[in-house]
């Protein structure tokens, strides 16, 4: 298949330069996923979805435009590029747009060396549904929960082709596969709920199903009997399967297209302060088996670890060419690229600095506050960094859990709470964004 969204994404150029186009560049992309879910023992949900999603972006000087289309047929291809000009040449001019040179192009055109694609056989139907009933079983075994809300199984693969009229050609599979399991404690007004799950690229790597539902189990009995936490101004955790969302507001905040527009709470903070000293943010998008790694970004620039923060100056905004263009910067290897859009820029695979105590020392050194292991909704404003959102976990007194909470509201300011930082050490590697738990002193809760 790799041959052919080769073949799909040249004939687009062919296409577009047939049609007029001065220089265009073209994506194909080649997905299979399949998912299965069961409760009670029954199966569920059954879902397949296949296909070929190609994309053409088109440039007559500083004007630009994209087209998308699920047809490959020669005539949608030429369709494309026809409609692509036409609407092109109506689109306002924009000087940064435009192709990379092609000195700055990178070398590596496959992903071989980042190991993402699974070499086994697809799994089939029955072998999800098997892993799904096997980790339902697995949480329904646990004393306390009353039932399972859903276990699901799941695998995707997906092939990308990229190619561009200034001689870039590249591409690189990547497979998903993924197992969860969501466990329900309790009966009407008094339920709780909580839920594990693991993904890999590779089925080897994957927990089995029965550590996934009893995991699960483990931890919905746990919120059995949640109530309100007290109001007022506390430390509070966030667990480490959470707590890349905090991590990933300063990764908005300090993303070119942010940057450019003036909406960041972080546009003025270039070689200032952040994060604590001590820690670093790295970017590393060769990680081996991991789901953000790329061997080149969505303009066919070669990708490279870079230090985003580091001893907790921030030292660079996430980049591709247009908005680097737009601050006259180069770009950091960051295109994302879809079939419909143009590129715009996206951290990859992320890590931050771990400390010296797991989580147990890290909720004995709080003494009385917050466990979040869970949040919903969300009011951040992007341009002051002001942060409310509503929470769920574990009451701590004197170093010790005494109860789940549910219901309340955890609020802060972005700026203050990053720099107020402290990071456990249990963040788990193979994650694209490996992020441990985080201790941040002085949060406003609004509980009982």
């Amino acid at each position: 298949m790799s041959d052919t969204l080769a073949s799909l994404t040249h004939a687009l150029l062919d296409a577009a330069r047939r049609a007029g186009a001065e220089a265009a560049d073209a994506i194909a992309i080649d997905g299979t996923s399949l998912s299965i879910a069961v409760r009670g023992g029954m199966l569920e949900q059954a879902e397949r979805s296949e296909g070929v999603e190609i994309g053409l972006r088109v440039l007559m000087g500083a004007q630009q435009a994209c087209v998308s289309a699920s047809d490959t047929r020669p005539d949608t291809l030429r369709e494309m590029a026809e409609r692509a000009v036409t609407m092109a040449r109506l689109a306002p001019e924009d000087p940064t747009v435009g192709l990379a040179d092609p000195g700055q192009l990178g070398q590596v055109r496959d992903g071989a060396a980042l190991d993402m694609s699974d070499p086994t056989a697809d799994p089939d139907p029955a072998a999800l549904e098997d892993a799904a009933r096997r980790a339902e079983a697995a949480a329904l075994a646990i004393e306390g929960v009353s039932q399972v809300q859903s276990a699901s199984a799941g695998f995707s693969r997906r092939q990308v082709h990229l190619a561009a009229s200034n001689g870039f050609s590249g591409g690189y599979a990547r497979s998903d596969h993924g197992l969860g399991c969501v466990a329900i404690t309790g009966e009407g007004t008094g339920m709780e709920r909580d839920y594990y799950g693991d993904g890999r690229n590779h089925a080897a790597d994957l927990m089995s199903p029965e550590d996934i539902g009893r995991l699960a189990g483990e931890r919905t009995v746990a919120r059995k009997g949640a109530r309100k936490p007290p109001t007022g101004s506390y430390p509070v955790i966030y667990d480490e399967r959470i707590s890349s969302g905090l991590i990933g507001h300063l990764l908005a905040a300090t993303n070119g297209t942010a940057i450019v527009r003036g909406a960041s709470w972080a546009r003025d903070l270039m070689g200032q302060q952040v994060l604590p000293r001590g820690l670093s943010l790295v970017e590393d998008p060769h990680r081996p088996r991991t789901s953000g790694s790329k061997p080149f970004d969505g303009e066919g620039l070669p990708t490279a670890r870079r230090l985003i923060v580091e001893d907790g100056v921030l030292l660079g905004w996430t980049l591709d060419l247009a908005t680097g263009r737009k601050l006259g910067l180069p770009s950091t290897g960051n295109a994302s690229r879809g079939t419909s859009a143009p590129p715009s820029p996206s951290a990859g695979n992320i890590a931050l600095t771990q400390g010296e105590s797991d989580l147990a020392g890290l909720i004995r050194d709080m003494g009385t506050g917050l466990l979040i292991t869970s949040m919903i909704g969300s009011s951040i404003n992007a341009t002051t960094g002001d942060y409310s959102r509503g929470a769920s976990g574990f009451w701590i007194e004197n170093g010790e859990i005494t109860y789940p909470v549910n219901e309340c509201t955890v609020a802060g300011n972005l700026r203050d709470m990053l720099l107020r930082l402290r990071p456990a050490n249990d963040a788990r590697p193979h994650l694209s964004r490996v992020v441990p738990s985080l201790l941040v002193e002085g949060m406003t809760i609004a509980g009982a």
